[in-house]
């Protein structure tokens, strides 16, 4: 990489205002992440006894969230402090990316099951099962992990989530493609698709209308949240991508890093929007927190619901 001057990676610090709005997001998401996510974790494994496909996804989704949220403490104090490639820096690290990953892959076993659930509903009885959900999700995790703990192995990073030089660009393109453009390009699918599918319905003269009027609005704010976190994180990694690739000023690279740490701040707040997603759209949430509905009520609310996963 190419960089003017006596400028090099470990020079580069981030902007003092930019590291006082990393600290304060951290905690507001901290807080309000370990309080929406204990609360799930309290009705999944306190309130409710059957497994369903959501069951599997949705635990599978808040113990990814669980254990970011529980590395931001520590996230905030290395960076604050400029912390070397240390131990607790590694474990640290590893721990955030490997549930970051996590967390954008289940959401999108989750629009992918929800678009076979609505578009193929009478397929869907072959392919979906709590079963098979948990299978998937285990053999995501094994892979992460591994993946993760060969980077690690291979890394020469001298500063805490400092990005690797060293890592081929055609690597960072396919690690990019698979983090970010695979899951959104599915999600988008899905989504469009299971919404077109249900609008349908509305020129039929549905009695049910209000409830599929209120899965199509849930569906685009999933999308949504979706990609006001982590878009503008797979922007920030691009054009630092492309930054590097085409040679830059100890300026441009100072600023490269200041957006990469801001985006990676804005994405870690889906662990947050996760939890606010959990209510909205699981059955099984509602009835463990709401007080008893009259049965026509309840008919409406199970329609709902059955039709759509976080």
């Amino acid at each position: 990489m190419n960089v003017s001057g006596n400028c090099s990676i470990t020079s580069i610090e981030l902007y003092h205002h930019v590291c006082l709005f990393e600290l304060a997001l951290y905690n507001v998401i901290f807080f309000f992440g370990a309080l929406f996510n204990a609360l799930t974790l309290w009705v999944f494994f306190c309130k409710i006894k059957k497994w369903t496909e959501t069951r599997v996804y949705v635990i599978n989704l808040v113990s990814a969230d669980c254990f970011v949220i529980c590395t931001l403490p520590f996230m905030a104090y290395l960076l604050w402090n400029k912390s070397a490639w240390d131990e607790l820096c590694q474990f640290t690290e590893t721990t955030y990316f490997i549930n970051m990953l996590v967390s954008t892959s289940v959401i999108t076993f989750i629009s992918t099951d929800r678009y076979v659930a609505i578009k193929h509903p009478l397929k869907a009885r072959a392919f979906r099962s709590p079963s098979k959900a948990a299978l998937l999700c285990g053999l995501l995790w094994v892979s992460v992990i591994i993946g993760a703990i060969a980077q690690i192995w291979q890394s020469q990073s001298t500063l805490c989530f400092q990005k690797d030089i060293t890592v081929p660009a055609a690597l960072s393109l396919l690690s990019m493609f698979f983090v970010f453009i695979l899951p959104l390009a599915i999600l988008t699918f899905c989504s469009t698709e299971a919404i077109r599918s249900l609008k349908r319905c509305l020129n039929t003269n549905s009695p049910e209308e209000k409830s599929i009027q209120k899965t199509v609005r849930i569906i685009y704010a999933n999308l949504i949240a979706f990609l006001v976190c982590f878009l503008p994180a797979f922007f920030g990694l691009l054009a630092r991508f492309v930054t590097d690739s085409i040679g830059a000023t100890c300026f441009m690279l100072h600023v490269m890093k200041n957006i990469s740490s801001v985006t990676r701040c804005v994405a870690t707040s889906n662990c947050c929007l996760d939890s606010v997603c959990y209510y909205f759209v699981t059955k099984e949430f509602h009835e463990a927190l709401l007080p008893p509905k009259t049965s026509s009520e309840k008919t409406d609310q199970i329609h709902t619901l059955q039709t759509h996963t976080c």
